[in-house]
């Protein structure tokens, strides 16, 4: 079905932020462009989005080529069975307008979905698959917002599934490690799906190996899919042939069958929703709201730090103490309080009301608060009990200026690496496991509903964080986001502040270790020499653990794409802690 080849491809040229070799201690320098500019995780996709914009296309318009390319090379991370969050900035009229492309549950999801599960058996089966919500964004805000014809826009996409494209080091160590999983190579939960079994690996339940990084493979089911998508549009996705094919995946799932159906895929929609935003120091940072926890999360972090002096160092002690509480005090009420508003009423604008958040700033003193508890913020809610467990894994992010002052923030995912792990047969795509987003249990202990619970038709709470910064005019300064699971919150709040408190440029704010707490422990990156500036890292976690934090060093991957608009142009960050690049002119 799949065969690899060995051909080479020609492609846009695409400027990127110079690539990180092990040996090298300086990290990238921003890529300035003059016109038009687009960062995301996968050079290709960068190129596809590039090529879009040098014809005249509308950052809708490229977005379109991006997350087909993604979808295809960065397959553990999104694709055309998951589900998105976009953030629009309209040039011609100034205003901001998010897009919720969530997956849905299926009408006969019940609050018990997940009962007697652990996470992994739940993420690897049909039950964790929710209604994909990328197709139809694409379309969306594509009628909406680009001048480019529809049927164009698949071709770079098409072209590399059906030549070929070169698997990525990341892809494959992702493969490798979830193969680790599995008792024995007969023995599979991880890869069970045949179809995906041969695709990514080399085929043999002997060797049981990941295809190496740099083996160059086809997927012509893929481009079929996308051929499909061309010509029919999402309609040609959401009913008809392929619709049956993804419904016969979920339901005959070799784990655990599924419920979605044909009735589930026909209803889908995606939903216009208003921005949150939250005045930070004189700029207006706007993002998406619930089913997102990502706005409320990054507005709570920045009305919090906004009344704090931050000093003029990005990894300062006292700087870093107060950006972790700043994160415990965010999560504690993320994790009581957010949940799909379709379904439960949340306090969005109390959350990030100013007295609210400078009496939550207030409780922050020289010593670590330890478990912060949620507050009580103005406004009405429903009465719900904590969300305990986080279970989010990765996605991707992209960011796009065009030529006519339009801006596009979009994280897109499948939920855990390569999603539920089942490629759909003839599509050529994996389906998602978003509805391990979902608590797995429906209350907490003391039996209140919890917001976020499994409910028909319920969108699952997300950390995405796509955003968009305007200054005191109403002009966009900054484009931001980041995969990353939970810490998506931590890593966009960071860039942000780098950016407006430390005076950093794009990249510069991408190659600052990262730093988060969400309200556990105090989490600190160790240097990548070649990607993130060096710092002592050892003497940073002392002094927070003479402050009373509990302190974990290691990695923490983010996938930034940053764009800064100035009057001198557009200078792009993108994260070489992945395969980030920038493009344009």
């Amino acid at each position: 079905m799949f065969r690899r080849l060995v051909v080479m491809l020609v492609l846009a040229v695409v400027a990127t932020a110079a690539p990180a070799a092990a040996q090298e201690s300086a990290p990238p320098t921003a890529t300035t462009t003059q016109r038009e500019m687009v960062v995301t995780a996968n050079p290709l996709a960068t190129a596809a989005g590039a090529k879009v914009l040098q014809q005249g296309g509308t950052a809708a318009d490229a977005m379109v080529a991006v997350q087909t390319v993604l979808g295809l090379v960065e397959p553990q991370s999104s694709g055309l069975g998951g589900g998105a969050f976009l953030v629009w900035y309209d040039a011609a009229s100034g205003e901001i307008t998010t897009y919720d492309a969530r997956e849905k549950a299926p009408l006969a999801a019940t609050e018990d979905r997940f009962a007697g599960l652990g996470f992994t058996d739940a993420w690897q089966s049909g039950l964790s698959v929710g209604v994909p919500g990328t197709p139809m964004l694409m379309e969306v805000v594509h009628e909406t917002h680009g001048n480019r014809p529809w049927s164009t826009l698949f071709n770079p996409a098409v072209r590399l599934a059906q030549g070929g494209y070169e698997v990525t080091g990341r892809t494959a160590d992702q493969v490798t490690a979830l193969l680790a999983r599995n008792p024995n190579c007969s023995d599979r939960l991880f890869f069970r799906d045949p179809t995906a079994f041969e695709y990514f690996t080399n085929g043999s339940e002997t060797e049981c190996a990941a295809v190496p990084a740099g083996t160059r493979v086809r997927n012509p089911d893929y481009a079929d899919t996308l051929r499909t998508l061309r010509s029919e549009g999402a309609s040609g996705f959401y009913s008809g042939p392929l619709a049956e094919s993804i419904v016969d995946a979920v339901q005959t799932d070799p784990a655990i069958g599924g419920d979605m159906t044909l009735a589930d895929l026909a209803a889908y929609d995606v939903v216009e929703r208003e921005p949150v935003c939250v005045d930070y120091r004189g700029h207006d940072v706007c993002g998406m709201g619930p089913p997102s926890s990502g706005a409320l999360a990054v507005g709570q972090i920045l009305g919090i730090l906004e009344n704090f002096d931050l000093g003029t160092d990005p990894l300062g002690e006292e700087f870093v103490h107060r950006f972790a509480q700043a994160g415990r005090l965010a999560f504690a009420d993320r994790n009581l309080y957010v949940g799909d508003t379709d379904f439960v009423t949340v306090p969005v604008e109390g959350m990030l009301d100013d007295a609210y958040l400078a009496s939550r700033a207030a409780l922050i003193t020289d010593m670590d608060m330890g478990t912060a508890a949620p507050g009580t913020p103005p406004g009405e809610f429903d009465p719900t009990g904590p969300q305990e467990a986080d279970t989010e894994g990765g996605t991707s992010h992209v960011s796009i200026v065009d030529r006519y002052g339009n801006a596009l923030s979009m994280t897109t995912t499948i939920e855990s690496s390569f999603g539920n792990g089942v490629m759909v047969p003839g599509g050529g795509f994996l389906l998602n496991n978003e509805l391990t987003d979902f608590s797995f249990s429906p209350t907490a202990g003391d039996g209140t509903p919890i917001a976020n619970r499994v409910q028909p038709g319920k969108r699952p709470r997300s950390s995405m964080s796509p955003t968009i910064v305007l200054d005191a005019d109403g002009n966009v300064e900054l484009v931001t986001g980041s995969p990353g699971g939970s810490s998506i919150i931590g890593y966009t709040a960071q860039s942000i502040v780098n950016v407006l408190d430390f005076g950093l440029d794009a990249q510069e704010a991408v190659n600052v270790p990262h730093h988060q707490n969400r309200n556990g422990s105090t989490n600190l990156e160790e240097p990548i020499p070649g990607v993130t500036i060096d710092y002592d890292v050892a003497a940073l976690a002392a002094a927070l653990e003479a402050r009373g934090h509990p302190v974990s060093v290691g990695a923490l991957t983010s996938g930034l794409s940053v764009i800064q608009v100035t009057d001198d142009g557009f200078v792009g960050g993108a994260d070489q802690r992945r395969d980030g690049s920038v493009g344009g002119r």
